[in-house]
């Protein structure tokens, strides 16, 4: 994979903005280079980026092993070395012990071995050992989680340590490809099927697509809540095969439902189409409507112009909020499946199913049914 062109600084930025939610489009408008630059950069890693290679204070410098050299040609204990150089005795133990003993100790020769073992990428487990490769492969070939493929293991193998890995360290060969000793098309498998990581935060708001001016549904008047007056409705889009759609609208008091044809399922698409549909009741009965935030109602608020009809909004991901026109959909699947293309029914045959689900007895009406109640509050 072609590397992209971004300088030391631009990737430390480039990270920082992407750890904090920004999308590709905005961190490559920030630094002012092209968008493709910045995605080859982020999936030249899988959205990991690994650790530069540097020296942290905490470990022993060449200068203190030099020391550590001296002592022990004078003969120096390795406490009394350790009090020197103000580190614990346990340190200079473990690096005198692990580079050839009192008699054999280099400095320079030291201090080339730690920086070789502190390089990464080392080889990983599943490079090294290819009966646990095998194992992991298999679990991603079932579309087992990392997760679970690293539980199984620890069941199956309780006393093979070198069967152990976690799921991090799984999730990690499949997103950094240049390391990986797994098929890169093993990413495939996952859920979400996704080849990169994307940062955990949410992302952040650009504007695009977002309803202007709405009003929450708690807004609504009281009497909403209590079903006493007919008027509010509820609406939705019910979807087919993908793009077609149609759009439901239930009055809560008496759980009368329209359905309306849509011509597509943009703004300017449903705007006429509810209209004409909320402007066939009369207007005592175009109290206020409840909607989710589709996109499909960035015309709320000529809807509202165009028919009297309040326009309130749920919170995000909260149907249940509109409870009732969540039922009649539900309903409503006995007659137009998901799997059905709804641009093959016209208003003519929608209106027939509307009259099948309004002719219904309905317990919660007290066995009667939504059309016999809507007639008689016209």
């Amino acid at each position: 994979m072609p590397r992209p062109h971004l300088t030391l600084e631009q990737q430390d930025r480039a990270w920082a903005q992407w750890r904090t939610g920004r999308s590709v489009r905005s961190v490559a408008h920030d630094l002012g280079v092209p968008v493709q630059h910045v995605r080859r950069h982020f999936a030249a890693t899988g959205g990991v980026r690994t650790r530069p290679v540097g020296r942290s204070r905490r470990h022993l410098s060449l200068a203190e092993r030099e020391e550590i050299s001296r002592g022990l040609a004078a003969g120096h204990s390795l406490r009394a070395i350790a009090a020197a150089l103000g580190r614990p005795h346990c340190t200079i133990s473990r690096e005198v012990a692990r580079n050839g003993g009192r008699g054999a100790y280099r400095a320079l020769d030291a201090d080339a071995a730690a920086y070789a073992r502190a390089k990464r990428p080392k080889a990983s487990k599943l490079t090294a050992r290819p009966a646990l490769r095998a194992a992991v492969e298999q679990g991603l070939a079932q579309e087992w989680s990392p997760r679970q493929i690293s539980r199984r293991l620890q069941q199956e193998h309780p006393d093979d340590h070198a069967m152990r890995i976690s799921h991090e360290a799984i999730y990690l060969s499949l997103f950094i490809p240049d390391h990986s000793p797994l098929p890169r098309r093993l990413t495939q498998q996952l859920r979400t099927g996704r080849a990169m990581r994307y940062p955990k935060v949410a992302r952040r708001p650009t504007g695009r697509g977002q309803l202007r001016d709405m009003a929450s549904w708690r807004e609504r008047p009281a009497e909403v809540e209590a079903r006493a007056v007919p008027g509010h409705w509820e609406g939705d889009l019910v979807m087919g095969r993908r793009p077609s759609a149609i759009a439901t609208l239930v009055e809560r008091t008496t759980r009368y439902t329209v359905l309306v044809a849509l011509p597509g399922i943009k703004g300017e698409d449903v705007h006429p189409a509810l209209a004409g549909a909320l402007n066939g009741v009369p207007a005592h009965l175009r109290r206020s409507l409840t909607w989710d935030r589709g996109r499909e109602m960035s015309q709320h608020a000529r809807l509202t112009a165009d028919t009297g009809c309040p326009v309130y909004f749920c919170d995000p991901s909260s149907p249940w909020q509109r409870g009732t026109n969540e039922n009649t959909n539900r309903l409503l699947r006995q007659y137009l499946p998901k799997s059905a293309d709804l641009r093959r029914y016209d208003q003519t045959a929608l209106d027939a199913v509307a009259d099948r689900l309004n002719g219904r007895p309905r317990r919660v009406l007290g066995w009667r049914t939504p059309a016999e109640l809507m007639a008689e509050h016209r």
